[in-house]
């Protein structure tokens, strides 16, 4: 009888840790399924950033090229004494 209640405790033990295998085997793809996901939101967060920071650099060098050729035509304008419009034209 001793046998009996021993082989059904080792049995119901051995059901409980495979169910728990089970259990902890489905959280780790959970987790892995949501840091993966995780990732992804983050990897399209920074291209959205870095695609902003190049269009901001874009502005600000045709900006600076826009004040460089200003500045140009004012100093070829006072040298060669004609108009900013004239010297544009150059």
């Amino acid at each position: 009888m001793r046998k009996i209640i021993l082989a059904a405790a080792a049995a119901g033990a051995a059901l409980t840790l495979s169910a728990c295998s089970e259990k902890t085997e489905d959280a780790a793809a959970e987790t892995a399924d949501a840091a993966a996901a995780d990732a992804s939101a983050n990897a399209e967060a920074a291209g959205e950033t870095v695609d902003a920071a190049a269009s901001d650099v874009a502005t600000a060098a045709a900006e600076a090229t826009d004040a460089a050729d200003a500045a140009g035509a004012a100093a070829e304008a006072e040298v060669q004494d004609e108009s900013t419009a004239a010297a544009q034209a150059d």
